[in-house]
């Protein structure tokens, strides 16, 4: 067994592929249309995805029970600053370091509100 994916609504879908691939640096695998939703994955360097369902109504998503995505990244420090420079995300955390995981991490705001968290694994 394995997780393949998650999946969110969202109202703009353009907004969240240039955070997610441009932002973050992960990449659009695919998108297909089913029952008049169009739906669009990205991915990074493992096969899970995130799902984004779209079908040009305003749905005004809200992310009830989703408490945050979780992405790795290579520079926390400047992901951070560019997400906020570049397409308005807030801090809600961070970032931090953990030592006793040797990571830092921080959380921010995504377009439509999701909350990621951005991880860095340290090198020793």
């Amino acid at each position: 067994m394995d997780v393949l994916h998650t999946a969110i609504w969202v109202d703009n879908i353009e907004a969240q592929l240039d955070f997610y691939c441009d932002g973050l640096g992960l990449e659009r695998t695919r998108e297909f249309d089913l029952d008049g939703v169009t739906n669009t994955y990205v991915a990074g360097e493992s096969t899970a995805e995130i799902q984004f369902k779209h079908d040009g109504t305003e749905r005004d998503p809200k992310p009830a029970g989703i408490d945050h995505l979780a992405v790795g990244i290579d520079d926390i420090d400047g992901t951070v600053d560019d997400l906020v420079e570049h397409y308005g995300s807030e801090v809600v955390e961070g970032p931090r370091t953990v030592d006793e995981k040797d990571i830092r991490l921080a959380f921010v705001t995504a377009p439509e509100g999701y909350v990621v968290e951005l991880i860095e694994t340290l090198e020793d």
